[in-house]
């Protein structure tokens, strides 16, 4: 038979081939099986076998599970650098209401969905927790401190932290009526102030 009457070979069904859309695909996996299991009940096995790539890419791709949780849960939905620069852009004085907003519709943006498992996974393991510590803390808050305090940007950070955690957990996890259906401006408007303070007040 000649090589131009060979028959073509069928496809290959099943996985995919190791490309970006696999990064893309594990990703979104991610964040579905963390969601459902939290870091600890999550395997790599299942995040693979969600995206229909072979469990090897996980390593590939991302170095391990920490670091696939990392970027598909604690560093999404947010772009760190873009973040910074979208709480910094505005007046001073407005920048606990921008925050509010900036947070909630970025998690809004995903449903809720990301940040139900980023609970899940802090409260039973202790490198999520801080990775989270190290991103939400360090990386975001810290800095925008630095930039409007002179003072104490450690306990700043870290109050606005718990205030941004504690509305996040009566909002997605929770649930506390009415705070899941109560629009994003009354809640800038009732929230911010209290940021402002931890952020640029009296907080002796």
């Amino acid at each position: 038979m000649s090589t131009a009457e060979q028959p073509t070979p069928a496809r290959r069904r099943g996985r995919r081939p190791g490309g970006q859309d696999t990064r893309a695909a594990l990703l979104e996996a991610a964040r579905e099986v963390f969601g459902e299991s939290g870091y600890e009940g999550a395997t790599v096995r299942a995040i693979a076998a969600r995206a229909s790539v072979d469990a090897a890419m996980v390593n590939h791709w991302f170095g391990g599970k920490e670091a696939l949780f990392a970027q598909a849960v604690l560093k999404l939905p947010f772009d760190p650098v873009q973040l910074l620069s979208d709480l910094m852009d505005g007046p001073v004085e407005e920048l606990g209401d921008r925050i509010v907003r900036r947070f909630l519709t970025a998690w809004d943006s995903t449903e809720g969905g990301a940040f139900p498992a980023l609970v899940r996974s802090i409260a039973g393991h202790e490198q999520a927790a801080l990775s989270l510590k190290d991103f939400l803390i360090r990386h975001v808050l810290e800095n925008v401190v630095r930039h409007v305090s002179p003072d104490r940007p450690e306990l700043r950070a870290a109050l606005c932290a718990s205030q941004m955690v504690g509305m996040g957990m009566a909002r997605y996890v929770a649930k506390f009526e009415p705070f899941p259906a109560t629009g994003i401006d009354t809640l800038a408007a009732a929230v911010g102030p209290t940021l402002q303070r931890y952020l640029t007040g009296e907080i002796d």
